[in-house]
């Protein structure tokens, strides 16, 4: 049996995990922000609901809000 693979894969992974990382920061950058830089929360996406904490003076996050009382 011959197995073949990536005999450095330690050293390889923190480069594809940071490379993982920033992708995604900058997808949810993008999807809070507009063309002009400026912010936009859709509270309708599951995803920024979910993010924020307070939106508007209010605490929006139900995890947070039920912890809270």
């Amino acid at each position: 049996m011959t197995i073949v693979g990536n005999s450095a894969l330690a050293a390889a992974m923190p480069y594809d995990a940071s490379k993982l990382y920033g992708k995604n920061v900058l997808n949810f950058l993008e999807l809070i922000m507009d063309k002009e830089g400026k912010l936009k929360l859709n509270m309708a996406d599951d995803l920024v609901k979910g993010c924020c904490v307070t939106h508007g003076g209010e605490v929006v996050n139900e995890k947070v809000k039920n912890w809270a009382v």
